[in-house]
């Protein structure tokens, strides 16, 4: 029987995934894949699936949103089990939604399968906890991408005013614009922010400073796509729970000992 599985992939760790995520994968007739889907659970497909790279880029879109609604409409009316794999998850800020009018639209049988989002898992494996009893009772995800340029004066003002830590998708081009949109509404400069790259992979690379200072660092250090941003008191903590990084580094200091004993 047709249907389209609308599935989050997770953040980058593979083993992140959902174990119902993994079954959808293993169905699948049909799979349609995003650029930050990590490349080995396409392992748990079947030989015989069609894998099918949908990826975007900034700027650059290996396909139209339109095109994968029809791809996704398409293969189930022609009896296919899809999987629609998506990085993080397919309703945050993933588009699943639109896929999801779309399958309606058409009268397509579809389940959705949420996943991890960037928001928390970047952030946990950078050793900053979105929420905690000292330092934050609530918590914001926000999409730092600017539609056509527009100002978007009543989203910074609320986020400067209410909420404690804010997770920002999508920024890092408009990361002047939002730290000072933050500050403009009342957050202050000393507040600390923290960008995080690849989170959750073996590339991770974490960046820390304040919003007065965090473009600077940021373009120091040479941190581009994809990243999160977290801006918040919670990122303080990071010095003292930071697990991931030091794991990352412990592991490659052994890998060189271990070579040179060689």
């Amino acid at each position: 029987m047709s249907k389209v599985y609308l599935v989050g992939a997770g953040p980058g760790d593979a083993e992140l995934i959902t174990v119902k995520g993994v079954r959808c994968i293993r169905e699948a007739d049909i799979i349609l894949y995003d650029r930050l889907v990590n490349k080995e659970l396409l392992n748990y497909a079947r030989p015989d699936a069609d894998l099918i790279y949908c990826g975007k880029l900034p700027g650059f879109h290996a396909m139209q949103q339109e095109t994968i609604n029809h791809f996704l409409v398409m293969h189930a009316k022609n009896g296919k089990i899809v999987t629609r794999l998506k990085g993080g998850d397919p309703f945050v800020f993933g588009r699943g939604g639109e896929e999801a009018e779309a399958l309606v639209k058409h009268q397509v049988e579809f389940e959705v399968v949420p996943g991890i989002t960037s928001g928390i898992a970047a952030p946990a494996y950078a050793g900053i906890p979105v929420t905690h009893r000292d330092f934050s009772a609530s918590f914001a995800i926000v999409t730092g991408h600017r539609k056509d340029g527009q100002e978007e004066v009543q989203k910074w003002k609320s986020l400067a005013k209410g909420i404690d830590t804010i997770a920002i998708y999508m920024g890092v081009k408009n990361l002047p614009y939002i730290c000072e949109s933050l500050i403009k509404y009342g957050k202050s400069k000393y507040t600390p922010a923290a960008l995080i790259q690849w989170g959750s992979t073996a590339d991770q690379r974490t960046v820390t400073g304040t919003l007065a200072t965090i473009e600077k660092v940021a373009r120091q250090e040479g941190i581009e796509n994809p990243s999160m941003i977290i801006i918040g008191e919670v990122v303080g903590l990071r010095d003292k729970i930071n697990w991931f990084e030091k794991t990352l580094a412990e592991n490659e200091t052994s890998s060189i000992m271990i070579s040179e004993a060689l």
